[in-house]
């Protein structure tokens, strides 16, 4: 990355990004996250987006249904991999390889963004689920069982990104010791 593309993703702070992530919530089309970037005049293309897909280094996208009757569907991409993106950018910038960034700090990575999804999709349709049902013992019951599952999952969910934490540190501790 030149020094002029380094400089425009600085200018992507935090600051920035919490408004694109307010502003799109509901996730980004590929379309609108080469815009996000062009807009900043960082260097991205689709080619670049869908090998760093293909890689593992971001989510996959999800099909949504368009409104309108024949419209179709559009790929959205969950809005966390505008951060992504320049994450993996900076490392290039630091001189590290796409197989380096895969192997050693990514890996894990979209699977977890991936898992955070279908359990967040498991538990809205239980959360209709239960809405739906009548307020007796059995569905008291299923609340607290829904409950107790929605919080193994998020210490799961805390654990596995722990441990992707330390293997990411370890990795980075061990580059910085080798050079």
């Amino acid at each position: 990355m030149d020094d002029l593309s380094q400089t425009r993703v600085k200018e992507l702070d935090d600051a920035v990004l919490g408004r694109i992530e307010r502003e799109h919530a509901r996730g980004l089309t590929s379309v609108e996250i080469l815009d996000v970037f062009a807009s900043y005049g960082v260097r991205l293309s689709e080619a670049t987006l869908r090998k760093y897909v293909q890689l593992g280094l971001l989510p996959r996208s999800v099909r949504i249904g368009k409104k309108g009757k024949h419209q179709g569907s559009q790929g959205v991409y969950p809005v966390s991999v505008v951060r992504q993106i320049l994450q993996i950018k900076r490392m290039m910038a630091d001189s590290y390889t796409i197989e380096q960034i895969q192997k050693e700090f990514l890996f894990m990575r979209s699977d977890l963004e991936q898992l955070e999804r279908t359990l967040g999709s498991i538990f809205k349709k239980l959360d209709t689920v239960q809405k739906t049902q009548k307020k007796d013992l059995t569905a008291q019951a299923m609340t607290r069982e829904v409950g107790s599952a929605r919080a193994l999952s998020k210490e799961l969910l805390q654990r596995l990104h722990a441990i992707e934490n330390r293997i990411t540190s370890k990795a980075q501790v061990e580059r910085v010791v080798a050079s």
